[in-house]
């Protein structure tokens, strides 16, 4: 095994380098930039079980005010085409990072927002629908899930937040960009009347 004794000059260069490099690292932001963008990760994971949550309750919703007589057809089926739209993108840990898949994933969960509350304000004229139990069951988990959405949302936009300050910021953006090759992420967009869950009567 080699030994460099310290009067070496390689030996010296290398103690050089190994301290700079350290003290470099040791505030170049990359344990911040990593641990920002695993907070980015475990937000997105939480929006998209509430936005699948949301999904699985449209069928039985859909099913049991089907069976109301007379109702809407047109309603249901932007329901139904809205609800298979936003199920057909896969919401990846790897969309977060795309833009314009990002941009396409929340358009298609807004159309069936909008469909959802369409659906709802409808019901208000089907008195013997609002009154059966298993609807109003449905409509309270949808409300719920409503809530929850906007919770995960909000904690999303907070941590890609923190995320792209340390992408952006210097000195943390040159290791976010010579470093790591990380990007500016996207975020949710606020669109009128997302700020609230569809409003439920009875």
């Amino acid at each position: 095994m080699t030994r460099f004794a310290l009067s070496d000059p390689r030996a010296r260069f290398l103690l050089l380098a190994a301290t700079a490099l350290a003290v470099a690292t040791s505030g170049c932001g990359y344990n911040s930039i990593q641990g920002a963008d695993e907070q980015v990760k475990a937000a997105w994971a939480e929006v998209t079980n509430q936005y699948q949550r949301r999904a699985d309750l449209v069928p039985n919703l859909v099913a049991t005010v089907k069976g109301a007589a007379d109702f809407e057809k047109s309603t249901l089926e932007a329901v139904v085409n809205a609800r298979a739209k936003a199920t057909s993108i896969q919401a990846t840990p790897e969309l977060v990072n795309d833009p314009e898949a990002f941009k396409k994933f929340e358009a298609a969960q807004g159309e069936l927002s909008s469909a959802l509350s369409r659906l709802l304000v409808t019901v208000e004229r089907y008195p013997d629908l609002k009154a059966n139990q298993n609807y109003r069951d449905l409509q309270a988990q949808l409300e719920g899930t409503e809530n929850r959405i906007a919770v995960a949302r909000k904690r999303y936009i907070e941590t890609v937040a923190e995320y792209n300050k340390l992408v952006r910021f210097f000195p943390t953006n040159l290791t976010a960009r010579f470093l790591l090759g990380a990007e500016v992420r996207p975020t949710f967009e606020a669109r009128e009347g997302t700020d609230k869950p569809p409003e439920v009567k009875f």
